[in-house]
């Protein structure tokens, strides 16, 4: 029998890899997202591979989408195995500097939202005896870096949720709560991103591809690892913070000034994060081939 699988953010990037990552292995899926134009693409992609997909257009930073979209899948499909929460929106900006709205969205979507999607499936996966919920979080789950201290914050905390989550849940042996952590992602979301700071966004290499991280968020589904880092930052960035916090400090905010915000003018933009931008989306941003050029 097919998994039925649910994924936030599934337009776009990470979360449209994984829809085609599942759709390849006989999955039924339920895309979510705030564009319908995006989601429709993602799921034409998905259904080349024979794939049955439900679309389901919602802001899962609104309170009440998460009960929406589970109410949606199971009755399109009559259950749900596995859900997904890929959904993320990013912002660049000083402490000062960023928009109230801004910052509040960005928490909303990134910490809330899959808080939410959490207590709106659990009590159908406890129905059902088993199910698994997999956070996309971040390498910023574990560390920090300036200028983007909204999705840090949200990253931090989505991490301790689900670790707090998945102790709650032990008595419930066939509910799995697993967290991918991946390191800079070559996703669209520094175009799409709000920007206060002046300069132009940058991911910090080196830059993964999304279809790699999609591979893992499958085997975190399937397998036995409760949470699995994607990167080669990974393995320099969280030693260097535990053994030297203050080199590591130093360090990565002359990273984020040299290479993640380049001295190229950019007007303020809020991007997408408080209000969809419309076009076909994609998985990749660009940024493997993205040439350094001047900063």
């Amino acid at each position: 029998m097919p998994q039925v699988v649910v994924i936030t953010g599934g337009s776009r990037g990470i979360g449209r890899a994984t829809a085609v990552r599942f759709a390849r292995r006989g999955a039924h899926l339920v895309l979510v997202g705030r564009d319908r134009t995006a989601l429709e693409a993602a799921a034409t992609a998905c259904r080349r591979h024979g794939a049955q997909v439900l679309t389901v257009e919602r802001d899962v930073a609104r309170a009440t989408s998460a009960k929406e979209i589970v109410d949606a899948a199971i009755m399109r499909f009559g259950r749900i195995d596995v859900w997904v929460s890929a959904a993320s929106v990013f912002s660049y900006g000083s402490v000062e500097g960023t928009p109230d709205a801004v910052r509040d969205r960005v928490i909303e979507t990134n910490l809330l939202g899959p808080m939410r999607d959490a207590r709106a499936v659990l009590p159908h996966f406890r129905r059902r005896g088993a199910g698994t919920i997999v956070f996309v979080g971040s390498l910023y789950s574990q560390v920090a870096g300036p200028y983007v201290a909204p999705y840090v914050a949200a990253k931090h905390g989505l991490l301790g949720f689900a670790r707090s989550l998945r102790q709650e849940v032990l008595p419930d042996r066939g509910i799995r709560v697993r967290v991918v952590l991946p390191a800079s992602i070559d996703t669209p979301i520094y175009q799409r991103a709000a920007n206060t700071t002046g300069r132009t966004p940058f991911p910090l290499p080196p830059v993964v591809s999304a279809v790699r991280v999609a591979r893992a968020v499958e085997r975190a589904a399937r397998g036995r690892r409760l949470e699995v880092a994607v990167g080669a930052a990974q393995f320099v960035a969280r030693p260097l913070r535990v053994l030297a916090p203050r080199m590591y400090d130093r360090g990565i905010r002359l990273l984020q000034l040299a290479l993640g915000l380049r001295r190229r003018p950019a007007d303020p933009t809020t991007g997408a994060v408080l209000h969809p931008q419309h076009d076909p989306g994609a998985i990749s941003g660009g940024w493997r081939r993205f040439p350094r050029g001047r900063r």
